[in-house]
């Protein structure tokens, strides 16, 4: 009894108890979605919010990317898996040989192209695709996997990949509150608590789980905040999945209003700290 016990504990679970724990929270955060929202999914849901993506690869105070710089070096080629908008790939770009940027969608590659021909940038490859790739997969010295793997069921296997391609591996990925304002707001909205989605805790117990020793370093995530109150309440809308004009909708758009607060010239509903967490290990392979 003891025996079996032990092999049942959660606090060390085998890399296949792992992956199928993370991989039963990501199914019920889309049974969630899919018996409450309003809208079908579209082909693109990042179309709307893909500008947002696009930012100077030379700014400073981004607490994560600082960390990504000091961990880059010139003779590298990086792997930027679920590169989106170019947030970390262009500037990654600026001090390494090389950087493959991995993204499926299609408003996002067109912002990451836009970026890197107004900055002027050409040793990034970009690959229009998911992953994993079905054939012709890049491979570098660092794969980067930067706020992705919350709502992948299959993310033991997307990082079999990713360990298979890059001699060491990164990933930023938020400590907690996902989705801040729809988090705050979908009990309000929807009736019941949002399903939480597996985020850094849930990472470190499947990395370890899966054998690696992960280095960790939490850092400050900062407010992006959007323009308008207009432009903060149709995001939120997408992301609760509401039918314009339900009665839903019409919910929210009174908490927004009530509760929608600016600074800087920036607009949320909830201005909480929030950290991501810096994680790095060296893969297996």
């Amino acid at each position: 009894m003891a025996r079996a016990s032990l092999e049942a504990d959660p606090l060390r679970p085998t890399p296949a108890a792992g992956a199928e724990a993370w991989a039963a929270r990501v199914r019920a955060g889309r049974e969630q979605i899919g018996r409450l929202r309003e809208v079908e999914e579209p082909a693109d849901f990042y179309g709307p919010m893909a500008s947002r993506f696009g930012q100077d690869p030379r700014r400073r105070g981004d607490a994560a990317l600082q960390v990504l710089r000091s961990m880059a070096s010139p003779a590298q080629s990086w792997l930027d898996i679920g590169a989106g908008g170019g947030r970390y790939a262009l500037p990654l770009a600026l001090q390494v040989a090389r950087v493959h940027a991995v993204e499926p969608s299609p408003s996002m590659v067109a912002v990451l192209r836009q970026g890197l021909a107004e900055h002027g940038i050409q040793n990034v490859e970009v690959h229009a695709s998911r992953w994993p790739m079905d054939s012709g997969a890049p491979t570098g010295d660092v794969a980067l996997l930067a706020h992705v793997g919350y709502d992948i069921e299959g993310f033991g296997r997307f990082l079999d990949a990713a360990e298979q391609a890059a001699g060491r591996c990164v990933t930023i990925m938020r400590a907690g509150g996902a989705g801040r304002a729809s988090h705050v707001l979908w009990p309000e909205i929807h009736g019941e608590p949002r399903v939480a989605y597996p985020m850094l805790p849930e990472l470190l117990v499947l990395l370890v789980a899966r054998g690696a020793t992960p280095a960790v370093t939490l850092v400050d995530r900062g407010n992006w905040g959007y323009d308008s109150p207009e432009q903060l309440f149709e995001a939120i809308r997408r992301m609760l999945w509401l039918r314009p004009g339900s009665e839903k909708d019409r919910r929210l758009q009174r908490l927004v209003k009530e509760r929608a607060t600016e600074r800087e010239g920036a607009w949320e509903v909830d201005w909480s700290p929030m950290q991501d967490g810096v994680v790095t290990w060296v893969t297996r392979s």
